[in-house]
């Protein structure tokens, strides 16, 4: 029998199986040995073969009753009480060759954690792939059931500390996080790409202290169905939309661009150009002090100032995107040059440099300029600085690391007594590469036609290929390594992490050079930022002398009085620059779209009243539905009902309540196993208490403060 023929046989078995919610214990597990395993793609004979099955797990939780002896407990700021929780309920949700074969629950966490080897010894192959939506959270309540019958991870990655993106056990079970491969929560992704089963949303009350001899209603089973049901439904949609397999599934939904770009780039000879023009060691170091993300600030003359007049946003369609197709960069490898001074840098646009400025006796040319571009944390020195919300308004000395671009928006703005070039290094510039570029453009194009149909579904797919294009290009090439703490004690579970240091970086560096599939520059991302900062810039000064720009958030800003006019030669522009590389505009069913312009769309992007409080703290009344809209890190969208539909409330020391806005905090509990007193099997818990967010802001600023006598002069250093 050829393995074709036994494919089919077997998944048509499989297919047989009528869908069931059981209780772990009545499950027959000799149906799974009819799932055949994945020889995954590649040389090594070393290679594991993969069970060609979609699994999905969760875990229900509830606080521990109050009355309960021997717990712990913490008395937050808040005045709220964290306490430790433990698991009430769990799934795990099993799906093969596009057919819901059985959704598995029970209580207790051991009893999870059996039936996950119970599984995977079912099957054949020598690797079971096991997802969570959101794995930090069900991991801190599992790991040491884990640990205790499984042993010590094998592998493990984790992005930041309490937070792995997998781990892999010596039995052959890995376990993974599919909330970093979405990208957004389960409940939208269900929604996005229209599966059978959704979240059953309202379905289970949280509030409800529970424990694990709890019977469950109907509503409340198949609310802890849906959960993991609508998560293999999710993952087999996503395999199909990406055309990949179960093994070729990257960790994060950035890897479905990454395998896109490394196909098209490996027909381009991409690697070729990758190895000539790569920075050395010390050059990318340098290139990692250059780079800086979005430019978000505030009028420091407006803050808490209630703004009536008709504010409008506008924002730039596809920002960085517009900036990988239209400008140039560095395309061969950075050599030293000499020492030299800003007016030389700026008279040679045909090269890009990576260099040290430092200056003496910072000012800004114009003290009512409202959005200073030189960012304090980036500086390596910084002596005696006056810092509007991070931006620097003057000082007496300076060193930071910069590129061309970014130093023409600071020479506009800055003024020095003396000043001086150091460790210089340049690069003839040119666009990007033509096969990327068009990639890019290609996946612009598909967007447009999709946003015209009704493919949800594909153009959510489109969407996040487009926004993770400039994505790639930044991932840093030598990442520091967050360990958990195992060795720390007998046991391996003493929760700590540790980030280590890269060891022998210039080795490690070399290796990523040598991999054939790495063939994105890291200094063509750290451009593209300084471009898109370069644009907004210039969007700043398409505001009337009788208008007043408010804020800026990356790649949009809101004023009033803008100047149209000024804002079509903006746009005028970007369609010559388009041209000047071969792209346009697209036009699909008589509508347009252009990369790069500004834009704002009426009653949507307008507001009758407008106040801000510093980066990431402004709020505004949307004049299409009349409603508060608030955008304040930290504080949920629905916050805006706290201030009760008065701007006036949008102040200094404002408190968003938790239990209105739905923050929460965690708070991490760590414990060996233990039986409490209500019969509960408990270890390490997190519980989730309601944040409260106190409102600050950018203290107003007034000229005069630069020059008061009254001011205490501080040295700063932060090297």
């Amino acid at each position: 029998m050829t393995p074709k023929e036994l494919f089919v046989i077997k998944s048509e078995k499989v297919n047989k199986v009528k869908y069931k919610m059981l209780h772990h214990s009545e499950f027959d597990y000799k149906i799974l040995d009819d799932i055949m395993y994945l020889i995954p793609a590649g040389s090594s004979k070393y290679r594991k073969t993969i069970n060609n099955v979609l699994i999905m797990c969760d875990t229900e939780t509830s606080k521990k009753s109050l009355s309960s002896t021997k717990i712990q407990k913490t008395k937050l700021p808040s005045g709220h009480t964290a306490r430790e929780n433990h698991v009430v309920a769990w799934t795990i949700s099993i799906r093969a060759y596009h057919h819901n074969i059985v959704t598995l629950w029970g209580h207790r966490p051991s009893t999870m954690i059996d039936t996950m080897k119970k599984i995977h010894d079912a099957m054949n192959g020598d690797k079971t792939l096991m997802y969570f939506h959101n794995m930090p959270y069900d991991h801190w309540f599992l790991r040491r059931f884990m640990y205790d019958k499984w042993g010590k991870p094998q592998k493990q990655l984790n992005v930041k500390p309490h937070y792995p993106l997998y781990i892999y056990f010596n039995n052959g079970i890995e376990i993974r996080d599919s909330l970093m491969l979405a990208g957004k929560k389960l409940e939208k992704w269900a929604d996005d790409l229209q599966v059978e089963h959704r979240k059953a949303v309202g379905k289970w009350n949280y509030d409800k202290i529970r424990t694990q001899k709890e019977v469950y209603n109907a509503d409340e089973l198949l609310y802890i169905e849906n959960d993991t049901l609508a998560g293999v439904e999710c993952l087999d949609k996503t395999i199909e939309l990406y055309n990949k397999h179960l093994y070729s599934l990257p960790y994060t939904m950035t890897g479905f661009i990454r395998d896109d770009v490394r196909s098209i780039g490996k027909s381009h000879n991409a690697k070729d150009l990758f190895s000539k023009i790569a920075p050395t060691y010390e050059q990318y170091i340098k290139l990692t002090k250059v780079f800086h993300g979005g430019f978000t600030h505030a009028n420091r003359f407006m803050i808490d100032e209630l703004v009536t007049e008709k504010v409008q946003c506008y924002d730039f369609t596809s920002s960085y995107p517009f900036c990988m197709l239209v400008y140039k960069y560095p395309m061969e490898k950075f050599h030293k040059t000499d020492d030299c001074d800003i007016d030389y840098i700026l008279s040679s646009p045909s090269y890009g440099f990576i260099f040290k400025l430092i200056g003496y006796k910072v000012d800004l040319k114009d003290h009512n300029c409202i959005m200073p571009a030189l960012q304090y944390s980036k500086c390596e020195k910084c002596i005696n600085p006056v810092i509007d919300n991070g931006r620097i308004l003057q000082a007496d000395y300076i060193e930071i690391w910069l590129n061309e671009i970014d130093l023409e928006v600071i020479n506009e703005q800055y003024k020095f007594e003396g000043h001086i070039c150091v460790e210089v290094e340049c690069a003839y510039k040119n666009y990007l590469p033509r096969w990327f570029t068009d990639y890019v453009f290609k996946l612009f194009k598909v967007k447009c036609e999709l946003s015209l149909t009704d493919d949800e579904i594909n153009y959510m797919v489109q969407k996040g290929k487009i926004n993770g294009c400039f994505g790639m290009c930044v991932q840093k090439w030598l990442k520091e390594v967050i360990m958990e703490a195992y060795e720390d004690d007998e046991d391996h579970t003493s929760g700590e992490y540790h980030t280590m240091p890269t060891k022998e970086p210039e080795k490690e560096y070399q290796k990523y050079l040598d991999k054939r599939n790495n063939i994105l520059l890291y200094q063509h991302g750290v451009w593209i930022t300084s471009y898109a900062f370069r644009n907004l810039h210039t969007l700043n000064k398409c505001v009337s002398d009788d208008g007043m720009l408010l804020y800026n958030d990356t790649d949009s800003g809101y004023a009033y009085g803008w100047n149209e006019d000024k804002i079509k030669a903006y746009n005028d522009n970007c369609i010559k620059l388009l041209q000047a590389n071969g792209y346009d505009s697209v036009v699909v069913g008589g509508k347009t779209f252009t990369l790069g312009i500004a834009e704002h769309k009426p009653l949507k992007d307008e507001y009758t009243e407008f106040k801000v409080q510093g980066a990431k703290r402004y709020a505004g009344r949307n004049m299409k539905d009349g409603k508060i809209h608030i955008t304040v890190a930290g504080v949920p969208k629905k916050g805006a009902e706290c201030l009760k539909d008065d701007l006036n409330n949008f102040t200094r020391n404002f408190i968003f309540k938790g239990e209105d806005t739905g923050k929460l905090q965690h708070i991490y509990f760590t414990s060996t196993i233990y039986i409490d007193d209500e019969g509960n099997e408990t270890a390490d818990s997190i519980d989730l208490c309601p944040a409260d967010y106190k409102l600050d802001c950018t203290n107003k600023f007034e000229i005069e403060d630069m020059f008061s006598e009254e001011v205490e002069v501080i040295a700063y250093e932060n090297i």
